[in-house]
């Protein structure tokens, strides 16, 4: 059976040598250098200590310089599993994915078609070269002279030129081409209405697009004409092109990203060529589609984290959300993303000739990772001042990060969007003052406002005061001591947790390990390397918070459920009885008839919040939990109780 040259290709092009050689050998990682894909280990095929046997993954060859074997991942096979060239074949096929081609008779003249149109693109890329000098490329020279190419670099490139006229269907006719096979290398079409075949690119500055091997695959053209159809055209689908798995530039950039350059992908041709101008090799861009999936892997075989540099644009970021998607399902540990986003409105290019090599240099040493351009797809330009936006925000998280196939991987992604999500949500912004309330600009004058900033010293404010504070405390202390007995309850009360303010710092240092924990780690000993088990022993050596939280059945999750659901719905209550008050205060400066009402409703709120309760004759005071009060809690609950049923509900005027 033989087999096109084009699928031997893809099959190097998919694998890497080093993962094929390295499930038999045990890499020197003093000699070894993986980052340039140059790897050292005893040698397989005889027997010695030293590390003389070599793989160089940018060649794709392997070589001993004791026992002198040779080869590359085909032949690593043959030798090591002992079989023959298409069984070799199809071992490696099946890991690169591959599916083995069907016994074709017509193989052979296939490899020759695909042959014949590597040399015929060959022959069209010296055409076009030699186009460039001539008199009606004049405009297209100074066109490239704009853009930083002086006639070496443009050499170096292999740039060209196709006139409008007299192109090179013509010229490679002219040479013996058949019509025909100009046609099946995409440089020429047939017409829609019969008439002639007609060249593809006319009036475009030329860039040759190869191949891993530095084959002439394709063209792209980029328009002269301002009113052309397209800016940009490339050669169609052909034998040697499919765009969805080149990438322009990946010869040259695979060698400079050996030598330890960053790996950059681009938007277009002039970007790669003034990166790689500029010093920065590794560069390479998709041929007019977004990266593919096709695209990462190539990607990935030469540089762990790829830089994707975005233009300053709507269209780059676009761009950059798009490759997101993609590559999620495709990540694995030591493989991913990183972004550099280029200054508004500018791409590389037009960043090296306004700011120079330095300022593109600190913008690739600026990339952010993938995880945090995740992040700001989901959050930017949006608030989460409810539960509801803040529960659509995990479900659109968790969405996208249950796409990661690695499980290790997606712990650590959402390790770190949970934290990301702490900071967005542990500095709340203080919530205006309605106009009228304490804190407003008073209209009576500047006077009159310093005087309403001045606390009211009465006996209706200050039992009222401090009763909350207490009481918050203790209900605070209740829901942390119910999660640090049963973790498994802080995923289902995640937003409740995040939504609550501490009234202490140990409360809040606590608070945020809670939020930070990774899914699956030992709580306690999270805390412990925090530094925080004196706040935890005093924590849960009260014997209200043990005997009102989920310390009586740890790791009881329906129980703990329970105990948080109600002690969580008890702290919002009671948090709404500070601004009742503020505007019973305001009402009795105004002379308000519905005093008494409104201390009433504060009243039936704060009591029906209370940890601390008292009887309706107020003889007997008790915790909920049924257990008696110290001496402190008692005065203060009596107080309390006082403060609180001095309001009286108004008289019916009838």
């Amino acid at each position: 059976m033989s087999l096109p040259p084009g699928f031997l290709d893809e099959l190097r092009t998919r694998l890497s040598i080093s993962d094929v050689v390295g499930r038999k050998v045990m890499w020197d990682s003093r000699k070894s250098n993986a980052g340039k894909g140059d790897m050292w280990a005893p040698c397989p095929f005889h027997q010695e200590k030293s590390a003389s046997f070599h793989v160089d993954d940018r060649k794709g060859f392997y070589y001993c310089f004791g026992c002198h074997a040779k080869g590359d991942a085909i032949s690593f096979v043959r030798e090591t599993e002992n079989v023959g060239f298409m069984e070799a074949v199809q071992i490696l096929a099946g890991e690169a994915g591959l599916t083995m081609p069907e016994r074709d008779p017509r193989a052979q003249e296939k490899a020759d078609a695909r042959t014949e149109l590597a040399d015929v693109m060959e022959l069209a890329v010296q055409h076009f070269r030699l186009n460039l000098n001539m008199a009606a490329a004049s405009e297209a020279r100074d066109y490239l002279t704009r853009r930083g190419l002086d006639p070496e670099a443009c050499a170096r490139w292999d740039i060209g030129f196709a006139p409008d006229k007299g192109g090179v269907l013509a010229a490679l006719t002219a040479k013996g081409v058949s019509q025909q096979m100009v046609i099946d290398a995409g440089l020429a079409a047939k017409s829609d209405y019969g008439g002639a075949p007609y060249d593809r690119f006319r009036d475009r500055i030329i860039f040759p697009i190869r191949n891993a091997r530095g084959r002439p695959i394709g063209l792209g053209g980029r328009a002269m004409a301002a009113d052309a159809k397209a800016k940009y055209y490339n050669s169609p689908e052909t034998l040697l092109f499919d765009k969805s798995r080149t990438l322009y530039n990946i010869q040259n950039a695979r060698t400079a990203a050996g030598k330890g350059q960053p790996l950059i992908v681009a938007e277009g041709y002039m970007d790669v060529i003034a990166l790689s101008e500029a010093g920065f090799e590794a560069a390479v861009a998709p041929l007019g589609t977004a990266v593919t999936e096709h695209h990462l892997a190539m990607l990935w075989r030469v540089a762990d984290e790829p830089i994707i540099a975005l233009d300053g644009d709507t269209a780059g970021l676009r761009a950059a959300m798009r490759t997101i998607d993609i590559a999620l399902p495709l990540l694995s540990a030591g493989k991913s993303l990183r972004f550099a986003v280029m200054p508004k409105g500018l791409d590389p290019d037009d960043v090296l000739k306004q700011q120079g090599k330095g300022a593109m240099q600190g913008i690739l040493d600026a990339a952010i990772p993938m995880v945090q351009l995740l992040w700001q797809r989901e959050t930017e330009g949006r608030t989460f001042d409810s539960p509801e936006r803040r529960a659509a925000l995990d479900k659109a998280l968790r969405q996208k990060t249950a796409l990661i196939q690695d499980p290790d991987l997606r712990n650590h992604y959402d390790q770190a969007l949970k934290e990301l999500k702490w900071d967005l949500f542990r500095t709340r912004k203080p919530q205006a003052r309605a106009p009228g309330r304490r804190g407003a600009f008073n209209p009576r004058g500047l006077d009159a406002w310093h005087r309403d900033q001045s606390p009211v010293a009465t006996n209706r404010n200050s039992a009222l005061a401090t009763g909350a504070t207490r009481d918050d405390h203790l209900r605070e202390a209740v829901i942390l001591a119910t999660l640090i007995a049963t973790p498994a309850a802080i995923e289902p009360f995640m937003a409740q947790i995040e939504a609550m303010e501490c009234t202490d710092d140990d409360h809040a240092a606590l608070r945020g390990v809670i939020l930070r924990m990774a899914p699956g780690t030992d709580l306690r000993a999270a805390l412990h390397d925090a530094g925080l088990e004196a706040a935890v022993d005093a924590l849960t050596g009260q014997r209200i918070v043990q005997l009102s939280s989920g310390l009586r059945k740890p790791g009881d999750l329906d129980f703990a459920s329970a105990c948080l659901s109600e002690a969580f719905a008890k702290l919002s209550t009671a948090r709404a009885l500070p601004q009742e008050v503020r505007e019973a205060h305001e009402d009795i400066d105004a002379g308000d008839e519905g005093l008494t009402w409104r201390l009433r409703q504060a009243t039936t709120a704060r009591d029906r919040a209370a940890i601390i309760a008292a009887g309706s004759s107020g003889e007997m005071i008790v915790a909920e939990n049924g257990a008696e009060l110290d001496s402190d809690e008692l005065s203060a609950a009596r107080a309390l109780w006082e403060a609180l049923t001095i309001a009286k509900p108004p008289e019916d005027p009838k």
